[in-house]
């Protein structure tokens, strides 16, 4: 019988199989179908191997089998390493060696052609039949650096370095695999396991997540990323992820090809895939690095303190302690560049120093250079890791790193250190003997001031809190259920949500008496007219009747010039309103994070220079307001230099409702948005606004 979904995913075949087959070993030592045995043999690898090979008898001095179907017991991994073609042959021959995991290196599937993409879906379509798992296809393997079973071709096993640990990463990047490996292993960071997942036709990243969850071996998990699949799949496992205190960090290369023909909203444009991915990652608790050295340099700060995260509204505060002026520069300006502060120290924190025989000044940098002894340093390090006025302390070394060791090292290995201050440590010169005893003592070091300020910037981010419960609206009746609504037709849905939105009224062209006060405005009412103003189809403050009908010829005018086979279903006469400040709120069902809604600074500033807010839909009232705190725009109502405040609770309120877009059940809202939306001293208003159905 087929199976349309996936069986269980077998973490111990996955990640630490007893027993491995290699459909395709070669005999020749110097052909990477011959690397597995021969990386396995390198890393003792204590289980069972079995290559199969039907034109040897020996593959590298081991006995060879011509079939799996030879085999003397079963198997739980098959290693695939033949030609493309020849790879759905192989499927139940691998079911009936017992295998649970199938890992295809194989190529010539998806990333090739169309051809190859069904080849793919059929290949997984058997695989699922037989109830295998596959990895793959066009997967440079897995690892277990603990176990040694090396089912990869990937060079950097040949390595004599690659320490076990307890660092285990999942990569879309089969070389990407090997180059992290490396880098970190030159650091002397060790792994437990890597998984490569290749075309991710089956097993996907979420999957494998979920089974390092439960792997009693691995405590950081590391993410490369190229894009977001199965992110019900992915959701899950980071919230085992997060419940089980096991930190996920992730590198995500930028924007994403996929899905990106952004339609009708200016949300489309502003908050592309990879915003969207971001927002994601954020909700589920993932540290997003931007730097490929901070993806592993994080794992130590991330291990110790990843607890200590919390949701904050206020930019994170560092104090900064060093001996060389111009290296903790270099670290304050990328601090600066990821939105961190470096803090001076408080009047009393000062003046208590100095009873302590320290004098330090009230600067952003407490600079040590020549003025403190090791007792000293060690002093006030312990009294800035328990300090209240910093979030976090970078302490930054010298030439005493490379030469002295004694003077900040030491005192950072024998300061005590609180689990709930994060502590990091940049060494401004070449000093791989500090940085390895630094590592050795569990105490985060970094090399270079980028990845030290992306590592910071990325613990102390806000944690990020999942979307929230959807609720039961109705969807008004009457209303389409497919393409695209009219702004009457949008507000209307708006308005069912609890969004205060402009009072209207839909006339006709010809004729267009309302009962509205004046001033009014006048716009042309279609479905086909996204955006009214560029073709002159919007006239406001109307101060009487004769405006109203010359507008609304002008109107007529410029339709029937412009967009001559647009749907024309009247004329929307609308109250004129204004407010203290105006914003976009969004809302675009993305195609690889799913349900997002987003704040932003509305009007022109919308795309001319973006200053966006996204989150996951739907948000609850806390969430919204975190929004707001993370747009700048919104000083303009939250008192900014003596300004007049707006109903900034009124924002959050209007926020979450729109949200709630996410939960519509009645039909597939594809994109949503009021632009703009005014804050005003009580309340606020949706002026304009339209919504996408899919097809």
């Amino acid at each position: 019988m087929t199976s349309s979904q996936p069986g269980t995913l077998c973490a111990q075949a996955l990640l630490a199989p007893a027993s491995v087959a290699l459909v395709g070993a070669s005999a020749d030592p110097a052909k990477n179908t011959a690397r597995p045995l021969r990386f396995m043999r390198k890393h003792r690898y204590g289980g069972r191997v079995y290559p199969i090979n039907p034109a040897r008898d020996t593959v590298l001095g081991e006995r060879a089998w011509p079939t799996l179907d030879a085999l003397p017991e079963a198997v739980e991994h098959v290693f695939i390493m033949v030609p493309g073609a020849q790879v759905e042959a192989l499927l139940e021959p691998c079911a009936r060696a017992g295998a649970r995991v199938v890992t295809v290196y194989s190529d010539g599937f998806a990333e090739s052609d169309e051809a190859g993409r069904l080849r793919q879906e059929a290949l997984v379509r058997q695989a699922r039949a037989l109830g295998l798992r596959l990895l793959g296809p066009n997967s440079i393997g897995c690892a277990d650096l603990h176990g040694g079973a090396i089912l990869s071709v990937n060079a950097v096993f040949e390595a004599d370095d690659l320490i076990p640990g307890d660092i285990s990463l999942v990569s879309q990047s089969g070389s990407m695999m090997g180059s992290l490996l490396s880098r970190a292993a030159a650091r002397g960071f060790g792994f437990a396991r890597s998984v490569s997942v290749g075309n991710e036709a089956d097993i996907s990243v979420g999957e494998v997540v979920d089974a390092l969850v439960d792997d009693a071996q691995t405590r950081v998990i590391l993410l490369f990323m190229e894009t977001l699949r199965d992110a019900p799949a992915m959701a899950r496992a980071l919230a085992r992820a997060r419940a089980a205190g096991k930190p996920v960090i992730a590198y995500k290369l930028g924007q994403s090809a996929q899905g990106d023909a952004l339609a009708s909203t200016h949300t489309g444009a502003l908050a592309g895939n990879d915003a969207a991915v971001d927002a994601f990652l954020r909700a589920h608790g993932v540290m997003r690095v931007r730097s490929l050295e901070a993806l592993f340099e994080l794992a130590p700060l991330a291990r110790r303190y990843q607890a200590s995260r919390r949701e904050r509204t206020d930019a994170p505060r560092v104090a900064v302690i060093t001996t060389t002026g111009g290296g903790a520069a270099t670290v304050v300006d990328n601090l600066g560049l990821h939105g961190l502060v470096a803090v001076a120290p408080p009047p009393d924190f000062i003046a208590r120093m100095a009873e302590r025989g320290l004098r330090l000044r009230e600067t952003p940098v407490i600079d040590l250079t020549l003025a403190a002894t090791s007792t000293q340093y060690r002093d006030l390090l312990e009294a800035l890791l328990r300090a209240d006025w910093c979030d976090a302390v970078l302490s930054v070394a010298g030439s005493s790193a490379q030469f002295h060791p004694q003077l900040v090292v030491e005192p950072l290995e024998a300061a005590d250190k609180p689990v709930d201050k994060p502590l990091a440590v940049f060494l401004a010169p070449d000093a791989p003997q500090s940085l390895a005893r630094l590592r050795e003592a569990g105490i985060a070091a970094f090399r270079t001031p980028e990845a030290c300020a992306d590592a910071l910037a990325a613990l102390l981010a806000s944690p990020g809190r999942a979307p929230a419960d959807p609720r039961t609206w109705q969807w008004p009746s009457g209303m389409p259920r497919n393409g695209m609504l009219t702004e009457h037709q949008s507000s209307r849905i708006f308005a069912s949500l609890g969004v205060p939105v402009a009072r209207a009224e839909l006339v006709s062209a010809d004729a267009p008496a309302h009962s509205l006060a004046y001033p009014v405005v006048a716009k042309i009412s279609s479905p086909d007219i996204a955006h009214k103003t560029d073709i002159g189809a919007v006239r406001v403050n109307l101060r009487d009747a004769e405006a109203l009908r010359a507008a609304a010829a002008d109107i007529q005018a410029n339709v029937a010039r412009l967009a001559p086979a647009a749907r024309i279903d009247g004329l929307r006469v609308q109250e004129m309103r204004q407010g203290l400040a105006e914003f976009i709120l969004g809302y675009r069902d993305d195609p690889l994070a799913g349900p997002t809604v987003l704040l932003g600074a509305g009007g022109i500033h919308a795309e001319l220079a973006p200053d966006i807010a996204l989150r996951l839909a739907p948000i609850d009232e806390a969430g919204a307001w975190e929004m707001i705190h993370a747009v700048r725009h919104t000083r303009l109502v939250r008192g900014f230099r003596g300004l007049p405040p707006g109903d900034c609770a009124a924002l959050a309120r209007a926020i979450a409702d729109f949200s709630q877009l996410a939960a519509c059940t009645d039909a597939t809202i594809a994109e949503a948005e009021i632009n703009p939306l005014f804050v005003c001293a009580d309340g606020v208003i949706a002026v304009d606004g339209l919504l996408r159905l899919s097809a």
